[in-house]
């Protein structure tokens, strides 16, 4: 019942992906979730707590593991849970982790800056998470449509200067260049 009183309240608090079916439809599958949860829950948080090595950041990771899963994936056809948690969760810390990395080097490159021009909590957090955004899109790049990309961006190199670097043709640049600019666009349709 503990279970059920968390998880109504996780409904309440972030929208339940049941909504729209009968309560007479979710009750087996929350009983499966229920018994699955009490099952692994301590397991996961004691795994994630050696990675990691908090214990409240673990708990809430293993939250959102188990969040995620029941918004995508029926509980009862899972063969190997632990399999499955584990993958989840592995997947959460790694964008933890890349999150906290985009965050303490926007925070040093901010703790250079006089304190006049430093941007308020808001914007930091707005930054943070377009940082995020940026870092999850460039992810999708190749690694040749990515460094042609950054060195167009960051460098300022033109598409000759970034062919000689790459040892690939000026019509591949291009290439590189369109599937960037293509998946910036879907980034900021994301966004929107």
């Amino acid at each position: 019942m503990r279970f059920r009183y968390r998880l109504t309240h996780l409904a309440g608090k972030f929208g339940s992906p049941f909504a729209c079916l009968p309560v007479s439809t979710i009750s087996p599958s929350l009983d499966i979730f229920s018994d699955l949860y009490s099952s692994h829950h301590g397991w996961l948080v004691n795994s994630l707590w050696r990675k990691l090595g908090c214990r409240d950041g673990a708990a809430d990771l293993a939250q959102d593991t188990f969040v995620r899963m029941l918004a995508t994936q029926s509980a009862d056809s899972l063969r190997e849970p632990r399999a499955y948690l584990s993958t989840v969760a592995n997947g959460l810390l790694v964008n933890h982790w890349r999150r906290l990395t985009l965050e303490r080097t926007f925070l040093a490159a901010l703790a250079s800056r006089p304190e006049m021009t430093a941007p308020s909590p808001e914007e930091r957090a707005l930054v943070v998470e377009t940082l995020c955004r940026i870092d999850a899109m460039l992810d999708t790049l190749s690694p040749r449509a990515r460094q042609a990309f950054l060195l167009a961006q960051l460098d300022g190199l033109t598409y000759a200067q970034i062919a000689v670097q790459l040892d690939v043709s000026e019509r591949m640049v291009k290439k590189y260049m369109v599937q960037a600019m293509l998946q910036c666009m879907l980034c900021m349709d994301d966004a929107a």
